[in-house]
């Protein structure tokens, strides 16, 4: 992985267009080289004294008003009173259907990703985002503005990626995935929102991946874009293993928005897959197994813990759901879903995960649920 002393910004400037703009990236320097080796960056020198610390995960919010207004803003400020290396959004950041009257964005407008922008600049540590459904593929239902879908992902790409650093108050520095594999409006891009970064000795990255079937089915489905974009977050995650191993990483941690469904047991929070030979039963079209095995065979390989975090479903769980092609479970794989929106009880499920991060011991990550106690609804906070 780079420096960010080595981040080549004319070869930044060459591959990354968004809508057929060239995008001018303007490097932060000293205080924010600072930031990025204070946050992890890709110094070894600290590996030892990283080797504890915690991290913040959240995602499929704000569905309403009340969360836009009351319930993230109270997400945000208990995430601030945390010291955490980072945190990290896996998409989602509306609900899949515009709200009538609402007085915050719910459909598909620059607003709502301002929104979003705003949220995640309001975060003290270093703030992780990866797009959702929501944000970008479902964005051409005539309720949510009736918007190009990939006109929508170009515009997240400028506003949320155009710098090899995250969001928030401190910044990260990042790896980028600017091979030019993805789709935009103009065509071939590179898919900026795929990101790696190391914290101690635990590899982690970002992975543009989708519910709705991965863009395979709902309104305009796009087999296109979803046949370039597959194969770059094959490719990501592939990628990010090798390095991981490369670096003598611990553990692997993988963030991304859509619930592939990883076997037969529950219809109603992912889709339904032969949990051994990872095909779909569900009769829809299926938008993840061919990255599920890829997964599966660097699951096996790596041997270490290996988290993979997302949304979409709106259950908050952790649990070992993968197995291998002989239906034998993998031990090292933990599948992780952040809260997500409940809208029937108002602010309900506005939390979040924080993950505790130990390179020294035998599983790396442990998790506590983080009930926002000015979010609590149906039993208020003593």
């Amino acid at each position: 992985m780079m420096k960010a002393a080595q981040w080549n910004s004319q070869r930044w400037q060459m591959t990354r267009k968004v809508a057929g703009l060239a995008t001018t990236i303007l490097l932060v320097a000293a205080s924010t080289a600072f930031a990025a080796s204070r946050f992890g960056g890709d110094d070894d020198r600290d590996d030892d004294e990283r080797r504890s610390y915690a991290i913040g995960l959240w995602g499929d919010l704000p569905y309403s008003d009340v969360q836009a207004l009351t319930g993230v803003p109270n997400l945000i400020a208990d995430m601030n009173r945390h010291d955490l290396a980072f945190t990290a959004h896996d998409g989602d950041l509306k609900a899949g259907n515009a709200t009538v009257g609402s007085v915050t964005p719910t459909t598909c407008s620059d607003a709502l990703h301002l929104q979003g922008l705003n949220y995640f600049n309001s975060l003290k540590a270093p703030a992780i985002f990866t797009p959702g459904d929501n944000d970008w593929t479902d964005c051409d239902r005539p309720s949510n503005g009736g918007f190009s879908s990939l006109e929508r992902l170009d515009n997240e790409r400028a506003l949320f990626f155009s710098t090899p650093f995250s969001l928030g108050q401190h910044h990260l520095f990042q790896q980028v995935q600017l091979t030019p594999t993805c789709l935009g409006v103009s065509g071939n891009v590179p898919c900026v929102e795929n990101r790696r970064w190391r914290v101690g000795r635990v590899t982690y990255a970002t992975l543009n991946i989708q519910g709705s079937c991965n863009n395979l089915c709902d309104t305009l489905p796009d087999p296109a874009e979803y046949a370039a974009r597959n194969a770059a977050d094959i490719a990501w995650m592939q990628e990010t293993f090798a390095e991981a191993k490369e670096h003598h990483s611990v553990a692997v941690m993988l963030i991304s928005q859509g619930d592939p469904g990883f076997d037969a047991t529950d219809g109603t929070r992912g889709p339904l897959r032969n949990p051994k030979t990872l095909a779909e039963t569900d009769g829809q079209p299926d938008g993840f197994q061919t990255f599920l095995l890829a997964l599966r065979d660097e699951v096996v390989a790596f041997e270490k813990p290996v988290a993979y975090v997302h949304g979409d479903s709106h259950y908050f769980r952790i649990d070992k759901p993968f197995l291998n092609s002989l239906g034998q479970r993998l031990e090292n794989f933990t599948r992780v879903e952040t809260f997500g929106d409940n809208q029937g009880n108002g602010t309900n499920d506005v939390n979040w995960i924080k993950v505790l991060v130990d390179s020294h011991s035998r599983e790396v990550f442990s998790y506590q649920q983080q009930i926002v106690p000015g979010n609590r609804v149906a039993v208020p906070a003593p």
